[in-house]
């Protein structure tokens, strides 16, 4: 198995889906966005800044009653331009785009979601089973991105720095659970637990991760983010 890669951490005037755009900053980056004909859509909290001319509004999504209820945002923000649009989330970290072309997909775990273009359609699952027991039994969502035209790009936010692996057929790699950012929809996830014993008289624990099967990429983030649950 290959080991996993370091993405690049800066971007300056890279161009795709009718957009140019720019991610700058060592510590707390910002993805700067150059808009034209191709409308981006966003969670409200990470706008930086925006030219006076950019235009703000809502996008409705679907589902958005089971949202609400867990907590996650029910409305997403989209800007139309002419005009320049910064992000940044309130964290360290690393943001890095990817680029989808028509007919590919791709599942984020939430809270990592920066901005996308319209090009890409936008939904979400929700995470049930034993998963519930990292979370406080609550579970958690995943965001799905797919690219109905011809292409679109996604930024995305990983804590600490953020390295990606390419897996084979069969191929699998085990990951802290508060250690992956997204996947491609080939991967298939599963939560595994191994019991720990240090000696006949003491006590006993366990160690949980996520196994990853390919084939396909699976992203990273050496900062663990584990989410706070209504427990």
């Amino acid at each position: 198995m290959a080991v996993p890669v370091l993405l690049p951490t800066t971007a300056r005037d890279e161009a795709f889906a009718g957009v140019t755009y720019h991610i700058q900053g060592e510590l707390v980056p910002a993805l700067s966005i150059e808009l034209a004909a191709m409308p981006i859509y966003f969670e409200h909290h990470v706008l930086l800044w925006k030219d006076p001319q950019v235009q703000i509004g809502i996008k409705a999504i679907r589902g958005a009653f089971k949202r609400m209820v867990a907590g996650m945002p029910v409305f997403l923000t989209e800007a139309r331009g002419p005009g320049r649009i910064a992000f940044s989330r309130d964290g360290a970290g690393h943001v890095f785009a990817i680029h989808l072309t028509q007919g590919q997909s791709i599942d984020v775990r939430e809270h990592q979601f920066l901005a996308a273009t319209e090009s890409l359609e936008y939904g979400f699952s929700r995470l049930k089973g034993v998963s519930n027991i990292l979370f406080g039994g609550t579970g958690f969502f995943i965001d799905s991105f797919t690219c109905r035209e011809h292409e679109g790009i996604l930024w995305l936010h990983g804590y600490g720095n953020v390295f990606e692996i390419t897996l084979g057929a069969g191929e699998q790699i085990d990951i802290e659970p508060g250690g992956w950012i997204h996947k491609d929809p080939s991967v298939r996830m599963e939560t595994m637990f191994q019991r720990l014993s240090t000696g006949i008289f003491a006590s006993a624990g366990q160690m949980v991760w996520n196994r990853f099967t390919g084939p396909g990429r699976v992203g990273l983030q050496s900062m663990y983010l584990h989410l706070p649950t209504e427990e």
